[in-house]
This record gives C-alpha cells, sequence and structure tokens, in this order.
C-alpha cells in the first residue's frame, strides 16, 4: 500500500472518531436528557476538561484533514530537488501526528480520571459529593452500590458509559496517530510510492 494511501484511510477514520468524541462529550452534559445539573454545576469536574471536545475532537480535526490531503500533494520540487516532494510532505505529516497524539492522549487521561473518580450525584443524606472517589475505581466492578447515587438517576451508567466511550475513541486515535507517524517516517526515508515513469513525467 503506498503511504500517502495509509495516511489517507487514517484521516478519514480519524475525522469520524472526532466527531464521535465531539458527541459523546457533549452528553456528558445532560444527564437523562436534563439541563439543569449543569447550570447548577453538579457534574463531574472531569467534564469541564473538554477532553472529548478539544482534545479527542479539535485537535484530531487537524491532522485528519492533513492526512486526507496527503493523496493531492506535489510530488516534486522540495527544497529545490525534484522529486522529493512527497518525501517531505509524510515526513511533515509526522509532526502534525505529534498533534492527534497530544489530543488523543490527553482525552485518554480525561476519561480514565473521570472513570476512576466517579460522578458528582447526590447520596442519601442529601449531600452532592464524589460518592466513589476513595474506590479508585472498584465501584465500577460492584454495581450494588451505585444505588449510593439518588439524583440524577442512573447517573453512574450514564458517566461511565460514556467516558469508556472517550476512552476507547481516544485510545484508537492514538493508535492511528501513531501508526501515522510510522508511515510519515517510512515514507519520507525509504521514498514515496511513484514509479519511474511518474517522476520523469514532474
Amino acid at each position: 500500500m503506498c503511504y500517502d494511501k495509509c495516511a489517507r484511510c487514517i484521516g478519514h477514520s480519524l475525522v469520524w472518531l472526532a466527531i464521535l468524541c465531539i458527541v459523546a462529550n457533549i452528553l456528558l452534559y445532560f444527564p437523562n436528557g436534563e439541563t439543569r445539573y449543569a447550570s447548577e454545576d453538579h457534574l463531574s469536574r472531569f467534564v469541564w476538561f473538554f477532553s472529548g471536545i478539544v482534545g479527542g475532537g479539535l485537535l484530531i480535526f487537524l491532522p485528519a484533514f492533513v492526512f486526507i490531503g496527503l493523496e493531492q500533494g506535489d510530488c516534486c520540487g522540495c527544497c529545490g530537488h525534484e522529486n522529493c516532494g512527497k518525501r517531505c510532505v509524510m515526513l511533515s505529516s509526522v509532526l502534525v501526528a505529534l498533534i492527534g497524539i497530544a489530543g488523543s492522549g490527553y482525552c485518554v487521561i480525561v476519561a480514565a480520571l473521570g472513570l476512576a473518580e466517579g460522578p458528582i450525584c447526590l447520596d442519601s443524606s442529601n449531600q452532592w459529593n464524589y460518592t466513589f472517589a476513595n474506590t479508585e475505581g472498584q465501584y465500577l466492578l460492584d454495581r450494588s452500590t451505585w444505588s449510593q447515587c439518588v439524583e440524577p438517576k442512573h447517573v453512574v451508567e450514564w458517566n461511565a458509559s460514556l467516558f469508556s466511550i472517550l476512552l476507547a475513541l481516544g485510545g484508537i486515535e492514538f493508535i492511528l496517530c501513531l501508526i501515522q507517524v510510522i508511515n510519515g517516517v517510512l515514507g519520507g526515508i525509504c521514498g514515496y510510492c511513484c514509479t519511474h515513469h511518474q517522476q520523469y513525467d514532474c
């Protein structure tokens, strides 16, 4: 497979993953579809870190669109040397991939912290607090403890599901960007998939 076609495939995949990250992050603001918990500041603090919107979303769009556009790059005239344009473009894509790695890494870290701490909720003593903060994430394995959160209803399932989705999507984005780093280095060092005929046409 040509290096640019691999990058383009990665780019298209990243676009959809970024959109899903943004949607998942937005849903975290509306437990049970209600807006009052956000306005009353009764959401997990990690929701406000915008990990899915910024990290797994906006910071992923940049490398995604760059990767998609690699196939349309000029194959000649980089740095004054004929036929090395594609190599320069592939090497430069590595820098953009690092931005994607940073964004997806941020998404993964925040999602993991959000899962470990658990949601803020109204407990049986009528206090809003992080009921599962000291369980180090063990509450995820014991569904019987989830009833300690009285309000919002099913907030544990809501937070756990969406943060898990962000964790998984961010992890996939991280892997894809890492693959593009390797792909870009190989494309730049080993040469672009051009035949001798294409090189003479340039």
